[in-house]
């Protein structure tokens, strides 16, 4: 497995392994930032090849006189600089892999692990699993725009992802996109989901707070969640890795902001709370295709949801009655979303206990396993 996100963190990259090595397979992990105390699942292995600094310049940075220049200069160099560091993963990678022994499957998560996965897979003659996240070519994009960058991009991916023998993805609405778009005829789902508790955490009787549990960046909806903190009834704590750029020109009104946590962590915060914010924007496509790991978190621990009325997240909550809907950028909408939820808790608790069976990992763990089944074949 090739995966340039921090292994650790990534709950869908451990989920698969977890889930490969219990069904017999040799699983090796081949990420970055794998922190040296951290215990991969049994039968896993995850090691960690070292990024560059890019565009950052050795020893002590002097922080900027000029908030409005430092920003600026960030908006104009992220590209170039996140585009230095996926090669150079890349390159550190290859020489790490390809003088090691063979593997017989290469399964590259997301875009920027593509490439590296295809030339490998050909190196040992190994079969390619393409498992995209999102949308690519239609996530929020952070910093200049790059046209010339993002459509050879979408021309590679088309390729590439083109020649696997199995692309995998987290739901409906970006496998239809995918068929759609890039004409590839072997997409299958495995959605973000996560194993069921032996019995919901949650036993509140009514919310005390309502959590965001993700990370803290632009076009998360994060500004109106803020804006509505001062006015709803309920403290909103927001938990989750953050981008600093961003948090320094963020008023989080009377909103907590928390350090990032575990997964085990989260689960008792949501527990303790009642009530999970699963928000995004309506700006990319990305946004109206996907469907947020917070969702099914949300549904792991038992809780109702407070959501933006987006593509496929508002149709999987109306679908099974998993919380309230609110229109994106609307303050006053999500304050009255969060009102309705305590309102209706009980049977809004009721729904998501309902839904259990259907958004856990018991059933996409078996189309993962399937696609491995048919790739042996």
């Amino acid at each position: 497995m090739l995966v340039q996100s921090a292994v650790a963190g990534d709950a869908r990259v451990i989920r698969e392994a977890a889930t490969l090595a219990a069904a017999g397979h040799d699983v090796h992990i081949v990420g970055r930032d794998v922190p040296d105390d951290f215990a991969p699942p049994a039968g896993v292995v995850a090691e960690s090849v070292g990024r560059a600094r890019g565009l950052r310049p050795a020893g002590r940075v002097r922080p900027s006189r000029d908030p409005m220049a430092a920003r600026t200069a960030r908006w104009l160099l992220l590209p170039e600089h996140r585009a230095r560091v996926e090669r150079a993963w890349e390159r550190g990678a290859w020489a790490f892999l390809a003088t090691g022994p063979p593997a017989d499957v290469v399964h590259a998560h997301d875009f920027n692990t593509l490439e590296l996965g295809a030339r490998l897979a050909r190196h040992w003659e190994a079969k390619l699993v393409y498992d995209t996240h999102e949308y690519w070519s239609g996530r929020p994009r952070v910093g200049r725009p790059s046209p010339f960058r993002s459509a050879r991009d979408r021309q590679i991916e088309r390729m590439l992802g083109g020649r696997a023998d199995v692309v995998l993805t987290v739901g409906e609405g970006v496998a239809d996109a995918l068929r759609r778009d890039y004409g590839w005829d072997r997409v299958r789902i495995v959605r973000n989901t996560f194993e069921p508790r032996a019995a919901p955490a949650t036993s509140v009787s009514t919310p005390s707070a309502a959590v965001y549990a993700g990370r803290l960046a632009p076009y998360r909806e994060l500004e109106v969640i803020a804006a509505a903190s001062n006015s709803v009834e309920l403290p909103v704590i927001l938990v989750g890795p953050v981008d600093p750029a961003w948090l320094a020109g963020f008023d989080p009104g009377k909103a907590e902001i928390r350090p990032p946590a575990t997964l085990d962590q989260v689960d008792d915060l949501l527990a303790a709370s009642g009530l999970a914010l699963v928000t995004h924007s309506d700006r990319w496509p990305n946004h109206r295709l996907a469907l947020p790991n917070k969702l099914f978190h949300a549904v792991r621990v038992g809780v109702p949801v407070v959501a933006t009325d987006v593509g496929e997240l508002g149709r999987t909550v109306r679908e099974h009655g998993l919380g309230t809907l609110y229109r994106p950028g609307d303050v006053a909408g999500i304050t009255a979303a969060i009102a309705d939820a305590v309102d209706t808790y009980p049977a809004l608790r009721k729904a998501v206990s309902k839904a259990v069976p259907q958004l856990s990992w018991d059933r996409d763990e078996k189309n993962l396993l399937d696609a491995y089944a048919e790739l042996a074949r």
